[in-house]
């Protein structure tokens, strides 16, 4: 994945008042504020989420890519994780709630993938409403929201109440419990009966022409078949981020450099990746330093099982 450092090398108080009334009135309207606040949380916070039951599975493919093995067991505790990829409207809900400044805006730019030039490029203004920069159209709601970091996407979950999923609970749910072993959350092809089984790219390069999923860049959350634990988007349209640092698997001896910075991402997305469709697999990942935000990367909360 290309990194924020990357790209740029590529291109880079409410007013007093004096009256009782005036007092009276401006509690009220912050009392109103603040409940409408409270339910959009208490929302947020009850928004569909799958339960696993905790166990042990093995972790990784022997198949896949270096970054994949070895293959190794990994217990998890019993979790919820959200159904689907945070969304637009989410996300909007936590801003005019909290007033966050995610990192794109604070930057003033973000990641675009600039398909006339096929070179990446820091767009000025776009952002987690504007995944294409401000001179194109917003995003709309039941879309996975874009262009939030690592940083932006934990401030979410704490404010929602939850946190982002582990890595390993993130491929435990995607291989419905542990127990399957398919390639992919939902089997073993990408197309199966003529239909494409999720948002992904097609072709071997960035000039192969791209809609026969029938989207060119992003879905709206749930476009395609649900796993059969009942997920969807745990493959394709946007990457995913997890909670942890990313760093080889025990007993993969690859030279590697560690990056405390560099945070795992899953399940690849609508764009092009050098992995090809093993970006999309259950054991597929990647990782980007965790103020990096881009058009292709979003994620979705886990929370605790009680």
């Amino acid at each position: 994945m290309v990194v924020r450092s990357l790209i740029l090398a590529l291109t880079v108080i409410l007013f007093s008042c004096s009256s009782n009334q005036a007092d009276k009135s401006k509690a009220q309207k912050d009392s109103k504020v603040s409940k409408e606040n409270d339910v959009a949380t208490e929302s947020i916070t009850k928004s569909t989420m799958i339960y696993f039951e905790g166990g042990s599975f093995m972790m990784g493919s022997a198949k896949g890519t270096p970054q994949e093995q070895p293959v190794h067991e990994v217990t998890v505790k019993s979790f919820k994780i959200d159904k689907y990829p945070v969304t637009v409207g989410e996300f909007r809900r936590f801003i005019e709630a909290t007033k966050y400044q995610t990192d794109a805006d604070r930057f003033g730019d973000s990641g675009v993938f600039d398909f006339s030039t096929s070179g990446w490029a820091l767009v000025p203004g776009a952002n987690w409403q504007y995944p294409m920069g401000k001179n194109a159209p917003k995003s709309e709601d039941n879309y996975p929201v874009t262009h939030v970091s690592w940083n932006d996407a934990t401030a979410y979950a704490a404010w929602a109440g939850k946190r982002l999923p582990t890595e390993a609970e993130w491929e435990f749910a995607a291989r419905c419990g542990g127990k399957s072993n398919s390639k992919f959350s939902w089997g073993n092809e990408l197309v199966q009966n003529g239909n494409y089984m999720a948002n992904v790219w097609q072709g071997d390069d960035l000039k192969a022409q791209q809609g026969a999923d029938g989207f060119a860049l992003t879905s709206p959350v749930g476009s395609f078949p649900e796993t059969s634990c009942g997920l969807t988007d745990m493959g394709g349209n946007v990457w995913n981020w997890c909670s942890d640092v990313y760093t080889l698997y025990p007993g993969n001896n690859t030279p590697f450099q560690y990056n405390p910075e560099a945070k795992v991402i899953r399940g690849g997305s609508f764009f092009f990746d050098q992995n090809g469709e093993n970006s999309y697999s259950t054991s597929g990942r990647s990782s980007n330093t965790q103020e990096t935000s881009l058009f292709n990367t979003g994620f979705r909360c886990a929370k605790d099982a009680k």
